[in-house]
């Protein structure tokens, strides 16, 4: 594992988040305008504190994965002060807890009762400084599927993968380079 558990779990929340947005999207449809599409989304995501599931946390929530998605638009060193700034909004008090669902010691650094929006912000800066730290900002992709925009971050020991998990994209775009190889014998 490039990363730990929880750095892991706080990344893949961020990918599924962004990836809603309908600009990540081949269909340009975005996948959390419902409260049960924002149901499926929190029933995923491995959050503890207070969730109300409601509209207002759904506006919430919406409204700051355009700031999630930055991190994949930027390098290492412009990520920086957007992960920076993503920790001062949450006034971000790193401590190490424990708790039902989740046994290993581990790093929040906010209260399990502020607002879900300010903790995904917070996790997101958090798993990110562990990706800056380590020096491994290149896994944060998007995918390289000509009609995918979605991102990803790679896991993949050597660092190879290419493409998102969200669209088939990797087998769609293998089908399509054997059409392409095939159409050239015959021609």
């Amino acid at each position: 594992m490039v990363f730990i558990h929880d750095t892991q779990l706080s990344l893949n929340a961020a990918v599924d988040l962004v990836n809603t947005l309908p600009e990540t999207s081949s269909d340009r449809v975005d996948r959390m305008s419902t409260l049960g599409e924002f149901g499926v989304f929190l029933d995923s995501q491995p959050y503890s504190g207070r969730v109300q599931r409601d509209a207002e946390e759904l506006a919430q929530v919406r409204s700051i994965r355009p700031r999630l998605h930055e991190l994949w638009t930027v390098d290492r060193d412009a990520a920086v002060p957007l992960v920076n700034g993503m920790l001062a909004d949450g006034n971000a008090l790193p401590q190490l807890v424990t708790h039902a669902g989740f046994e290993e010691w581990h790093i929040h650094a906010t209260d399990d009762d502020a607002p879900l929006h300010v903790r995904i912000l917070v996790e997101t800066a958090m798993a990110f400084i562990d990706v800056i730290r380590a020096d491994e900002y290149d896994r944060v992709r998007v995918c390289a599927a000509d009609d995918c925009e979605s991102v990803y971050i790679d896991y993949s020991r050597n660092g190879s993968k290419r493409y998102c998990d969200t669209g088939n994209c990797g087998n769609r775009m293998n089908v399509n380079a054997y059409r392409r190889r095939k159409a050239q014998e015959i021609a």
